[in-house]
């Protein structure tokens, strides 16, 4: 969430962010509702400070009935009071936790189509055969089976397919340790101060992708990101043991709500897939700078395997409530021919880490909010389209990429 502060001395600022990122708040509204918590605040604590004294009174001997009738009348006013400040704290802290992220000065303002490109790396090949119908012949991928156990969007890899997935994930995996990543496992189950902490607010209700858990305080996770931002809730960090990089593989459960004219086709949009995350925690004044490396780290895995990509600054409208900026990696599908999202990387600044009091402490002393980032090595479904796409033989048989290779014993064709 943002810093309510920021928000009374900028609210002009922050209701244009909001609308630029298609998120239909009133700052106004949570305005009024802040003043009108902090009067009762004040009310609250005055009452309090009357309570006390007329208790203080009556110590070492017997009150008179005036002194006791004002007790009781004390008492009913407070409870009152504290009543309406209750509502109103809950009141404003839903309106707070509705409001998403400024964003950065160079995000382009628009929908998705006013994303801005900043880099082109490899051809743009075409005619090749789509994901599903080479991997189906294969028996290497079956959709069928996996709605007859799950529902629609759920698979089963088998075979070559499979083992490809975690060469894939182990290459990756050595990737990004040797860059100074430190490998995780997380929990796929989080509550849901974590969860809303983390900033996964939907622009409306019928864009909620958790999976919840019913009767419990427990929803299956979209991202790992989600389990490492809540690792170092309510933690204070030293200084001098920043930066915190991570890396963590997990699986991610979404309901791919509010996805209508995406693309869906086959393993590139579904409800259960494997993903290795790279996430920091920084100082603000390093935080642009990390953003780059995540960026960085992205560029090079993806150009060591051999596909061909373009880098965008994301357009505010399509961000999502905790980022400021985000870049997304897109492949060039020759099946498609149009460039696809592959991997994104996100600078979420201090709203993910002050919804979950993550703080740092400098070298003075003092205590300030850290800033958090994300960003995706390798979604293990979208990576096997864009290796299936880009080596495929007229045979029916795939080629291996080369940095692959040591990862399933030194074959070179599946």
């Amino acid at each position: 969430m943002l810093d309510i502060r920021f928000i009374r001395e900028n609210p002009e600022e922050v209701q244009q962010a909001a609308k630029n990122k298609g998120y239909d708040v009133s700052i106004s509204q949570l305005l009024e509702v802040d003043e009108e918590r902090r009067e009762l605040q004040q009310q609250v604590d005055a009452l309090r400070e009357r309570r006390n004294a007329n208790a203080a009174s009556m110590k070492g001997g017997k009150p008179d009935q005036e002194t006791i009738n004002e007790g009781k009348q004390i008492k009913i006013e407070l409870a009152e009071r504290e009543g309406y400040l209750g509502n109103a704290d809950a009141e404003f802290a839903k309106l707070l936790h509705q409001i998403p992220n400024i964003t950065f000065e160079d995000v382009p303002v628009g929908g998705e189509e006013d994303s801005v490109e900043i880099k082109k790396v490899g051809d743009q090949n075409t005619g090749a055969k789509d994901h599903v119908d080479f991997a189906t012949a294969r028996g290497w991928l079956d959709f069928e089976r996996g709605a007859k156990v799950a529902g629609a969007k759920f698979y089963y890899l088998k075979g070559d397919l499979a083992l490809l997935e975690n060469a894939i994930t182990q290459y990756a995996l050595d990737f990004v340790t040797k860059k100074g990543f430190t490998f995780m496992t997380v929990p796929h189950l989080v509550n849901q101060r974590t969860m809303t902490g983390t900033g996964f607010a939907p622009r409306s209700s019928d864009q909620s992708d958790e999976y919840a858990i019913e009767g419990e305080d427990l929803s299956l996770i979209a991202t790992a990101e989600i389990s490492l931002t809540g690792m170092h809730a309510d933690e204070i960090i030293d200084e001098q043991d920043l930066p915190l990089t991570y890396a963590a593989l997990s699986p991610c459960y979404r309901r791919e709500a509010g996805a209508a004219g995406k693309h869906t086709r086959g393993l590139f949009r579904v409800h259960q897939f494997n993903k290795l995350e790279m996430y920091a925690f920084t100082t603000p004044e390093e935080s642009k700078a990390m953003h780059e490396r995540l960026l960085a780290t992205e560029e090079e895995l993806w150009q060591s395997l051999g596909i061909p990509y373009h880098v965008i600054n994301i357009a505010s409208g399509d961000l999502g409530a905790p980022a400021a900026k985000k870049f997304d990696i897109e492949y060039w599908s020759p099946v498609d021919e149009m460039y696809r999202e592959l991997t994104s990387c996100s600078n979420c600044t201090d709203y993910q880490t002050r919804n979950l009091n993550i703080r740092v402490r400098r070298a003075d002393g003092k205590v300030e909010m850290l800033h958090s980032l994300n960003g995706t090595a390798v979604s293990l479904a979208r990576s096997l389209i864009a290796v299936i796409e880009h080596y495929q033989n007229e045979d029916g048989t795939l080629r291996v990429p080369e940095v692959l290779r040591p990862y399933l014993g030194g074959r070179e064709i599946l």
